[in-house]
């Protein structure tokens, strides 16, 4: 019975990154110094993706979120996941009159002084579908970001959002 408990919690250490809740994907974020700062969850509904993001060691106060273009993270900026995920060619923005970024999501995300902060989303214009031309596995994925500011809903390209505070690389669970 020993040797089973023990093969169990190493199985469980070594599970990947990314499960699959329901027909989604969870992705883990990172700081730039590594710190854990919490996951995304994504999960297919009817027409619409449902995005749950649960947030920790972050500083205080309101942050956008968005999905950048490409699948990587590296810090110290996270410059290398590219703008904001945009196959429509639009102007950022919820508010933009001229339609907004695939990328952009609805609302800011407010952290409060523990450095925790939660969010749900649900959007029809984002997919997990690989063969769509809004999924955001397009292109071998893409990544979620926690910028530093709140996003103000209009100024392209990013609604001022400030620099790249946490990064989550999107890709199909295996």
């Amino acid at each position: 019975m020993r040797l089973t408990a023990a093969a169990l919690a190493v199985s469980l250490l070594t599970l990947p990154a990314m499960a699959k809740p329901k027909g989604g994907v969870t992705v883990a974020l990172k700081t730039s110094t590594g710190q854990d700062a919490g996951t995304a969850t994504f999960i297919p509904a009817k027409k619409n993706l449902v995005i749950n993001v649960k947030l920790k060691n972050l500083p205080a106060g309101e942050h956008a979120v968005h999905i950048h273009e490409h699948a990587v993270c590296d810090a110290p900026d996270f410059k290398t996941a590219g703008g904001h995920f945009n196959p429509d060619a639009k102007k950022h923005g919820m508010e933009n009159p001229a339609g907004h970024h695939n990328g952009d999501l609805p609302q800011n995300v407010t952290v409060a002084t523990d450095g925790t902060g939660s969010a749900h989303f649900k959007v029809s214009y984002l997919s997990l579908d690989p063969a769509a031309a809004n999924s955001i596995f397009a292109n071998g994925g893409t990544s979620i970001m926690v910028h530093e500011k709140a996003d103000d809903m209009k100024t392209d390209p990013t609604g001022n959002a400030g620099n790249r505070i946490a990064c989550g690389v999107i890709k199909p669970a295996s």
